[in-house]
């Protein structure tokens, strides 16, 4: 296989990182703050790949004063026909559904395809966790596993151990349309929140070229570095390292991480280190009996609170203890094995279209499990 040179992945379409004269920094500042809140509320849209057990980021959400405008579904570990319906029955299981409505997002990630990606793994190597993108396993989907493979229309009855959902999606808006309308409807107080692929959020910043600077922030959970040598490990090592939530949809990540956003927050590392112990899930399971945590039975705690870790930062900002600035960029370049990773920059040395990122490192682990104690509890209800 001929490897091209760095400068032809720079140049051309699929290149790594986007030319340097799309525009350039402020020498002073990056991106002024989003327009002044007209009241003290703080407004969420939750975009994630939503899995049964994937209600505990919207009840600390809830839990931290916010409101939820709305639960975005994207494909990233399975498909968008799960992902929402998944939405929508965590939604009724706490009786959610009448305040909180549910948007499906796109179904196809930018460029990235099944057979992409199959290409991907001969040539740089095979995944541990391949996401919605690993073969189809009627097996696994007959024992409760989400679709994975190629079709997309493919459900999965079996694996909505939260019950099957009777509420259906908003129809007739994508999710990018509803989180345009909703940003501008509120403008400089809505928080984007991604968990799984950033497809739809990178559709919205396409479709409306003011969609990102009038949004409150962005918070993210993916961008690992630096764990080459820890996928090592073990397969598990492996799995936790792959960084499937950018994997998934490269380009998406990149459109979003370079965005104007007036604050864009990485839960990529720090996500990796919060793990729940049975010790905390025991006491969870025998001191309440609410539906949501009947449901933490399923719980797997062979791995870490991912999208949990990134919805604490985003509804507690105060848990973060750790954090740096840098300079962010998601490689897209598919003749690499580096593809979708994250690279971080200080500003002297950054690509002139990167722009900053707050980058968290730490975060108060104790009270992180306080508050998942805490709204699992007493979950928030609709008013």
């Amino acid at each position: 296989m001929k490897i091209t040179t760095a400068l032809n992945i720079l140049l051309s379409t699929g290149g790594a990182l986007a030319k340097p004269q799309l525009f350039s920094r402020n020498a002073t500042s990056d991106y002024p703050p989003a327009s002044t809140p007209s009241n003290g509320t703080r407004y969420a849209i939750m975009d994630n790949d939503w899995t049964s057990i994937g209600f505990l980021p919207f009840l600390l959400a809830l839990g931290g004063g916010m409101k939820i405008l709305g639960l975005a579904s994207d494909t990233a570990n399975t498909w968008v026909d799960q992902t929402t319906l998944h939405g929508l029955a965590l939604l009724e299981r706490g009786n959610l559904s009448s305040c909180i409505p549910v948007v499906k997002g796109e179904t196809y990630p930018l460029v990235q395809t099944y057979q992409r990606f199959q290409i991907y793994q001969q040539l740089w190597g095979s995944l541990e966790w391949q996401g919605v993108f690993a073969p189809t396993n009627l097996t696994a989907q007959a024992t409760g596993g989400d679709p994975t493979g190629s079709d997309p229309t493919q459900i999965s009855r079996s694996a909505f151990t939260e019950g099957y959902p009777n509420t259906t999606a908003v129809p007739g808006v994508s999710a990018a349309q509803f989180m345009i309308d909703q940003v501008f409807k509120y403008p400089g107080q809505v928080s984007i929140y991604s968990a799984g692929a950033l497809t739809n959020i990178a559709t919205a910043i396409r479709l409306n070229s003011s969609f990102a600077s009038t949004a409150r922030e962005l918070v993210i959970m993916g961008g690992y570095v630096d764990l080459n040598l820890y996928q090592l490990n073990s397969p598990l090592a492996q799995d936790i390292g792959s960084d499937i939530n950018f994997l998934v949809d490269p380009e998406a990540a990149h459109i979003a991480v370079t965005a104007p956003f007036s604050s864009i927050t990485i839960a990529g590392n720090v996500a990796n280190q919060q793990y729940l112990t049975q010790t905390q899930l025991n006491t969870i399971l025998n001191s309440s009996d609410n539906a949501y945590a009947q449901l933490m039975s399923n719980y797997f705690i062979e791995l870490p609170l991912w999208d949990e870790t990134a919805a604490a930062i985003m509804a507690y900002p105060e848990l973060v203890t750790g954090s740096v600035e840098a300079y962010m960029d998601v490689n897209t370049a598919f003749d690499s094995p580096d593809l979708a990773r994250t690279h971080l920059w200080s500003k002297e040395f950054a690509p002139s279209h990167t722009r900053s990122v707050h980058y968290v490192t730490s975060v108060d682990q104790a009270g992180f499990f306080q508050r998942v104690e805490s709204v699992l509890a007493k979950p928030e209800t609709c008013p």
